[in-house]
């Protein structure tokens, strides 16, 4: 399950652990202009641990989900 929230600047999604047990605490996800930041509770260190992503590297990630094993470069189109 997930929710999405839009804020002022940023738009939050929150992914919630629905598989067997045991669960993963909330995963979540601020998409701001510049960034995106990756949050998660980590009950051992009673920390969030938080990953700041860059647009790019995003865009990287969301490519990886759907390729193979291998090394890549995306390449954006020029028009004209």
């Amino acid at each position: 399950m997930f929710t999405i929230e839009h804020e002022f600047d940023s738009t939050v999604i929150t992914l919630v652990d629905e598989g067997e047990a045991p669960l993963n605490e909330d995963v979540i996800i601020n998409a701001f202009s510049e960034c995106v930041t990756v949050e998660q509770f980590d009950a051992r260190t009673n920390t969030v641990q938080r990953l700041t992503l860059s647009p790019e590297q995003v865009r990287d990630l969301a490519a990886a989900l759907d390729l193979p094993e291998g090394v890549y470069r995306l390449v954006l189109e020029q028009n004209g």
